[in-house]
């Protein structure tokens, strides 16, 4: 069984068309369980999910969740062998595809994790989104590829066994917990990085702030959590 968890906060616009996704033969083909972990929404988030996902984990606790707190708290209720972590306004481009690469990819009880290319909506993609996407997915591919783990939030596909051990996501990381985690499966074995995979994502934060602030904040925190162990950042502001 492979585990699909998805954090959300406020997705109401975008989190129906990443459950539909899913469909029924899709589910049952790849045995498929799709969890939806939320933080405190109150748009009608928690509704949506309640009527296309298998379980919703609702937080409630006083303190913001980070995402890596989300992630932790839908892998509770997984069942699955394979943990495959993505964000609510994450799209696959083709889930047959996906997932049969994915089987192919984890039949190697040498891999721990994989990830794959991240592209902007075809249909709302620009020329700038195709370059720094284009760079940003060469990069992740030789860092993985030299002994140094990544994997941005959109796609981890990780063996439970191996998530549990290492203890998780850094739940107290607002940001830079993908590389975190990436970094500690990377000591333990290999990650995989499919090249001929893709997952979408919407260009939101890129339009608000452009790519120069986003890559630069990515950089920052990427460092902080390597040297410090923490994030520069102190709060993750939602685009919605």
């Amino acid at each position: 069984m492979i585990s699909v968890i998805i954090p959300t906060l406020s997705e109401k616009r975008l989190i129906e068309q990443a459950l539909r996704q899913f469909d029924e033969e899709v589910r049952n083909k790849y045995d498929l369980e799709i969890i939806v972990s939320d933080g405190g929404s109150d748009d009608g988030t928690v509704q949506i999910a309640k009527e296309l996902a298998d379980q919703v984990v609702i937080y409630n606790g006083e303190a913001r969740q980070t995402i890596a707190g989300g992630r932790n708290n839908g892998a509770t209720k997984a069942q699955g062998d394979l943990l495959f972590f993505l964000n609510a306004d994450t799209l696959i481009d083709d889930p047959d595809s996906f997932f049969d690469g994915i089987n192919n990819v984890m039949s190697d009880p040498d891999v721990l994790a994989l990830t794959c290319y991240v592209r902007v909506y075809p249909e709302e993609e620009q020329l700038s989104d195709k370059i720094f996407h284009g760079v940003c997915n060469r990069f992740f591919d030789v860092v993985n590829s030299i002994g140094i783990g990544m994997g941005r939030g959109e796609c981890h596909v990780i063996r439970r066994s191996v998530f549990e051990e290492i203890g998780r996501y850094n739940s107290t990381l607002v940001a830079g917990e993908d590389f975190d985690l990436y970094s500690r499966i990377r000591r333990k074995g290999k990650i995989k990085f499919m090249r001929d995979r893709y997952v979408f994502e919407s260009p939101r934060r890129y339009r608000r702030y452009g790519y120069h602030r986003v890559a630069f904040d990515w950089f920052r925190n990427a460092v902080s959590v390597k040297l410090f162990k923490r994030s520069v950042i102190d709060e993750w502001t939602p685009i919605r």
